[in-house]
């Protein structure tokens, strides 16, 4: 059981976890560009463990599998109920979203389109396109988060999604990212509740303002991709998490924690994978 530290229902703060691309296969030895990926997730859940983090969610924000089976879901899955805690999943461009529904069973395992704990409201958006690594917000969609934000205009807010819906500084990164950002921040900018936009998929570490509103990406808990590249590249970084204070006030305090080394071997030399 990972060693999480609770805290009573009524707080001033909500203390998050995100752990997002663990990219997992069906067979527990599967490797991406060299490195087991559900070995390198158990070192990152064992960090966690060991700084004895408190939390009261768990935001897993997509490319939870990497080969989109059934049976890659049991194994993430089993990962990570042993939080213990509630844990919201969206699914990533590797994630076959019908398969992530389906296999997720009652209990602390949610696939929603947003939550509220304490003084915040958590909209989780599914960014994905079938057939495409990019990223996509549709008018559902984005009616959706408009509505939802209409109707709760008194919580602060923190909206997650899997693409990267800003520039990340690397050419061959941002053709995925969310094809029509322009959009979604037009209804983002209409509600100043809006603290905060969670993401993942970029596999580095990002956290500037956009005007008053934080944009925040997370190392993921296998291989890294290199800050600033032009063309695709491995980084040496190890892999991480980010946690989250949310306080009552609308502040927020966020960090990432890394693991001192990497987990396995990865190959840098490589070009890419599919």
């Amino acid at each position: 059981m990972t060693n999480i530290t609770r805290h009573p229902k009524a707080k001033a703060v909500i203390n998050v976890l995100q752990i997002t691309d663990p990219h997992l296969f069906a067979d527990s030895n599967g490797c991406l560009l060299g490195l087991n990926t559900e070995q390198s997730l158990e070192a990152v859940m064992g960090e966690v463990s060991a700084r004895r983090l408190p939390a009261d969610m768990i935001l897993a924000t997509g490319d939870l599998v990497h080969d989109g089976t059934p049976a890659a879901y049991r194994r993430i899955f089993s990962h990570l109920e042993s939080f213990g805690i509630p844990v919201y999943c969206l699914p990533g461009n590797h994630d076959e979203a019908q398969a992530l529904q389906q296999t997720l069973k009652d209990g602390l395992l949610h696939y929603a389109a947003h939550t509220h704990k304490g003084n915040w409201n958590f909209i989780f958006l599914d960014s994905t396109v079938a057939g495409s690594d990019g990223g996509h917000l549709g008018s559902a969609a984005l009616q959706s988060l408009e509505n939802q934000l209409a109707a709760d205009r008194e919580s602060h807010t923190l909206v997650c999604l899997h693409h990267q819906p800003v520039p990340m500084g690397s050419r061959w990164l941002d053709t995925m990212a969310v094809d029509n950002a322009d959009e979604f921040f037009s209804v983002i900018d209409r509600h100043e509740q809006v603290r905060a936009i969670l993401w993942g998929h970029v596999h580095q570490e990002f956290d500037r303002m956009r005007g008053s509103v934080r944009m925040l990406a997370t190392p993921s808990t296998c291989i890294q991709f290199l800050p600033g590249s032009d063309a695709f590249a491995v980084d040496t970084a190890a892999p991480g998490f980010r946690w989250l204070s949310l306080h009552a006030d609308g502040r927020i305090e966020t960090g990432v924690q890394r693991l001192s080394e990497m987990p396995g071997t990865v190959d840098l030399a490589s070009a890419g994978y599919s």
